[in-house]
């Protein structure tokens, strides 16, 4: 048996490919929508992928379960409390999907969510008994475990689901020998938990060592520590958890849709009749020139993550990216299920170079730049677009803390009568959040470059505890 696991960095998901070498056959666990990886893995291996298997309903990507049915033939698992509208396998406590040398083992963890199911891998060259690895999904990460609030888990409230994951992690996971390697669906800056380690892997005793959700407490005392302090979750998780429910469209049917340029005229149409423009672009570039009405949200950044806060699900979308990266823009934008994508700017920004009166900028601040600015007699708003937890920790005497994943909501708190300087951690949120407030017409606005981390390291003032603060 061989478990290769893959980490996808900007949603912070591991997936995992098992491969029993003697049968020549695969299974994937929790596979990521785009699944080219596991196919050309796998037959690398010379073995062939034949089931595929969800921990739960994921609520903060698209799986792949349907890519890889249509793709390679692969049966689908689920947990037996799992209801969706394709043909699945269920599981329950103590069934087996076994192949070759390889056993995967199932027990039932409801907790983060319903249905949830944690695996267990053996390799019968070695033991009949002894797992080697278990799969945990989002019942229990490094350092962390899945929270039982989140709004996939419709129709049961988070006490019970508390209640449940507190059994599900006493009664099965911890009875897990020492040594078993813990693998995970997610790590840190992963929305699921609140306390994710940047460790990929643990095992179960490290886990009993460290993590504080599986300390000695009683069921009433976990169900407060883990309900509390959760972070907001973005509009699309609900999104997400009913579309893995569903029959659906391919990520590669969704593609070859969106994928089409548009000409300059074609993409104007698009906006005027109420697609989203989103500018791909990093924040420098769509600083000094982008079209009027865009919305920034970077590649080089949580681009899903933030394109599911600021944006709705049922918006159309269309792209301006540097030539070549609007596959990737597409790409990342199914894995969340954003599938309305009418098409990119043939040519990006050079489609521009002779519509001047097209164009908007944004002024750009340095941190010593901004601090003169705020000693002036008529300062600018800063308006720091953290989250309030980051904020709590350290920020500049004065400022305003709207999280950027409130601001569509908050707007009407933004003065319109004076200047606005805008500041995240690092200066990708704020671009984001001026680039909204540009489509609201507020006009005197100023991004400030590097954000909080610049301020600190310029040697300015601050406020507050100054404890670590969020990624960017």
């Amino acid at each position: 048996m061989k478990i290769k696991q893959y980490y996808l960095g900007c949603l912070a998901h591991a997936s995992y490919l098992v491969v029993d070498e003697r049968s020549g056959t695969a299974a994937v666990i929790d596979p990521q929508r785009d699944v080219d990886q596991y196919v050309e893995d796998a037959t690398a291996q010379g073995a062939t992928i034949e089931h595929v298997l969800l921990t739960h309903f994921h609520a903060d990507f698209i799986a792949g379960h349907l890519e890889l049915r249509d793709r390679v033939g692969a049966r689908i698992f689920l947990g037996a409390r799992a209801r969706a509208e394709y043909e699945f396998t269920p599981l329950e406590d103590g069934d087996v999907v076994e192949f070759g040398d390889t056993r995967l083992s199932i027990m039932e963890t409801p907790g983060h969510t319903p249905e949830g199911i944690s695996i267990l891998a053996l390799d019968l060259t070695k033991s009949d008994s002894v797992p080697e690895a278990v799969f945990t999904g989002d019942t229990l990460f490094v350092g962390d475990v899945g929270r039982p609030d989140l709004l996939g888990s419709v129709g049961v409230t988070a006490d019970d689901l508390a209640s449940w994951l507190y059994d599900s992690l006493h009664d099965k996971i911890l009875a897990l020998p020492d040594e078993t390697l813990v693998y995970p669906a997610h790590g840190a800056g992963s929305m699921c938990g609140k306390n994710l380690g940047k460790e990929t892997f643990s095992t179960i005793g490290e886990q009993r060592r460290v993590n504080y959700a599986l300390q000695p407490m009683t069921r009433d005392e976990f169900r407060a520590i883990v309900t509390a302090d959760q972070p907001s979750a973005p509009p699309y998780f609900l999104h997400d958890a009913i579309l893995n429910q569903k029959e659906r469209a391919t990520l590669e049917t969704s593609l070859d849709k969106g994928l089409r340029p548009l000409t300059l005229t074609e993409l104007l149409d698009q906006q005027r009749a109420g697609a989203i423009v989103v500018d791909v672009r990093d924040a420098a570039d769509f600083a000094g020139a982008h079209l009027e009405g865009a919305v920034n949200i970077g590649l080089d950044g949580k681009y899903a993550t933030w394109a599911g806060t600021v944006l709705t699900s049922d918006m159309s979308i269309v792209l301006i990216a540097e030539p070549g990266e609007e596959a990737e823009a597409a790409m990342r934008l199914g894995r969340i299920g954003y599938d309305d994508v009418r098409g990119y700017l043939d040519g990006g920004m050079a489609a521009l170079s002779d519509h001047d009166e097209l164009l908007s900028s944004v002024d750009r601040v340095t941190a010593v730049g901004l601090s003169e600015n705020l000693a002036d007699a008529d300062p600018p708003l800063l308006l720091d677009v953290r989250n309030r937890g980051e904020w709590d920790s350290g920020h500049v005497a004065g400022s305003v803390n709207i999280p950027l994943g409130e601001l569509r909501g908050r707007i009407e708190e933004v003065p319109r009568d004076r200047a606005v300087a805008v500041m995240c951690k690092s200066g990708y949120r704020s671009s984001i959040a001026t680039s909204l407030l540009l489509r609201e017409s507020f006009t005197e606005l100023r991004d400030a470059v590097g954000g909080f981390d610049a301020w600190q390291a310029s040697g300015l003032e601050t406020s507050g505890d100054l404890a670590p603060a969020c990624d960017a």
